[in-house]
């Protein structure tokens, strides 16, 4: 019995040089940083804090809608959701024709909440860019596009 020798890949995964994973890092580090901020200074969590910033930027949403605007896990925005409920930095009513769709708003202490940290997410942002020129904070943004679409097409049902 003939064996057929083992083909050796075109390339070998070297996992810290895989660029998914070295988006996770840079996602995960970037967000751990500030978020340790958002939780000392205000006892939030990241999901807690993406709620309270997309509210602040388009009131009046569902769960499910923010879930959908910022790609969170419904499971976590709902989780925030309740705990910024119980805080009383969000308000929720109900819709007339749907007692279940909910709409969200910041209450007068979540806008406070957002008015604060607001101001220091886009303070870390220029941090975080420092050391970058115009060009390359461009070039920066198109790529993360591009790479975003990617990312979408591969994974839509069609592909």
């Amino acid at each position: 019995m003939h064996e057929e020798p083992r083909k050796k890949p075109a390339r070998e995964l070297i996992l810290e040089d895989f660029l998914p994973y070295r988006l996770s890092i840079l996602s995960n580090t970037v967000s751990s940083t500030i978020a340790s901020t958002y939780d000392k200074r205000f006892g939030l969590t990241i999901p807690e804090w993406r709620v309270i910033a997309i509210l602040g930027r388009f009131p009046g949403l569902s769960a499910v809608e923010v879930a959908e605007r910022t790609l969170m896990d419904k499971v976590a925005v709902s989780r925030a959701v309740a705990k910024l409920i119980k805080s009383g930095r969000i308000d929720r009513q109900f819709a007339d024709a749907d007692r279940r769709r909910s709409i969200l708003n910041l209450s007068e202490e979540g806008r406070k909440v957002h008015d604060q940290i607001a101001p220091m997410a886009l303070k870390f942002e220029e941090d975080l860019l420092h050391g970058l020129n115009d060009d390359e904070i461009r070039t920066l943004n198109v790529l993360m596009e591009r790479l975003l679409a990617r990312a979408r097409l591969i994974g839509s049902p069609q592909h």
